[in-house]
């Protein structure tokens, strides 16, 4: 009888502490801990998210086994993400995973926190299904937004990325700037429902290629809000909703004409999005109309999985298992971890 291959992954990258228990290509957990630590802070403060992490890695990774039915000696691997993000954040989840890993005598596997993204498109119904290659990977998130033709599971060409500010980093800053708590991300997408998306005109910046750009986005609003505020106190109350909508809508065409761009450029008829940004209920629904109009596929991850998340850690370490690629503990976590990094 052929044995389960049962794979732990753990994800400690920023302020999300995960864990998740894959069986034979099946998600059977995926436990997170949030850190509402930050919100007062408006943003992530590095050295709260690692003593947080300290505090949930313990606890998380036992849910996790006990949802999945599993005990830590039945696993066969251990997949962990070693970069890129918050340093003090990833070597908590690095030594976990290695001290773990030793004490189980079972392989580790090292994963980059941007493949994950990329393989959380896998997981379809709790399974491991990959989508025909090549397709079209558009990553947003809070720290990346990139755009990225997937030839094989760990083939990557990187066409375009942003050369400032990430999407979900444009949506946390412009909401601070409109009094919003952070994260203001799905706060706008929420409000936006509400709002008119025509409203405000804000501008597209002209940059070449397949890279994207969001600070200016952030400025031009940070000096409309101070003229229209100078004239009216009230402004921003009184035109919450349409602001939100208004930003949402630049800022989702900023995303989607680079995506068709590139579509069309790699004659692609397949794509998908990944990160915590793909949550956003416009811009999958935008998505989803772009693909019926130009008779692309469209993929779109569940949201469970789209904000950091052990699940697509454990799927890429199923993957690495597979491709006979296992990680070495001589090696440590790594906050600028390079893109093309693949496990050897």
């Amino acid at each position: 009888m052929k044995a389960d291959l049962i794979v732990l992954g753990i994800e400690s990258s920023c302020d999300e502490t995960s864990a998740s228990i894959l069986i034979n290509g099946e998600i059977r957990s995926n436990r997170i801990a949030t850190q509402d630590v930050h919100i007062k802070y408006g943003g992530v403060v590095p050295e709260l998210a690692s003593r947080a992490h300290q505090s949930n890695i313990v606890p998380v990774v036992d849910q996790a086994l006990h949802e999945a039915g599993v005990r830590p000696y039945q696993l066969t691997a251990i997949a962990y993400t070693r970069g890129p993000g918050l340093l003090g954040a990833l070597l908590v989840g690095a030594s976990f995973a290695k001290a773990m890993a030793l004490a189980l005598n079972v392989p580790l596997i090292e994963v980059h926190h941007m493949h994950a993204h990329i393989h959380s498109l896998f997981i379809q119904d709790k399974k491991v299904s990959p989508l025909p290659f090549p397709f079209l990977c558009m990553t947003v998130s809070g720290g990346h937004t990139q755009l990225i033709k997937v030839k094989a599971p760990f083939v990557f060409d990187l066409l375009g990325e942003t050369l400032d500010d990430a999407a979900g980093e444009a949506f946390d800053k412009i909401g601070k700037l409109m009094g919003l708590p952070y994260p203001a991300g799905p706060q706008i997408d929420a409000l936006a429902k509400s709002g008119n998306s025509h409203a405000f005109v804000f501008p597209i910046p002209a940059v070449d290629g397949l890279n994207f750009s969001f600070s200016g986005l952030k400025t031009s609003l940070m000096n409309f809000l101070r003229r229209e505020t100078e004239k009216n106190p009230n402004f921003i109350h009184e035109n919450l909703a349409d602001l939100c909508a208004s930003v949402q809508h630049t800022i989702v065409k900023i995303l989607t004409e680079k995506l068709k761009l590139a579509m069309k450029q790699e004659s692609l008829n397949c794509f998908g999005i990944a990160g915590g940004v793909s949550a956003n209920s416009y811009l999958r629904t935008t998505l989803q109309t772009i693909a019926m109009e130009n008779g692309w596929n469209c993929t779109l991850p569940a949201r469970e999985y789209t904000t950091d998340n052990a699940a697509m850690v454990a799927v890429t370490g199923y993957l690495s298992w597979h491709a006979q690629r296992i990680g070495n503990h001589a090696n440590t976590a790594d906050a600028n971890l390079p893109f093309g990094f693949y496990p050897v």
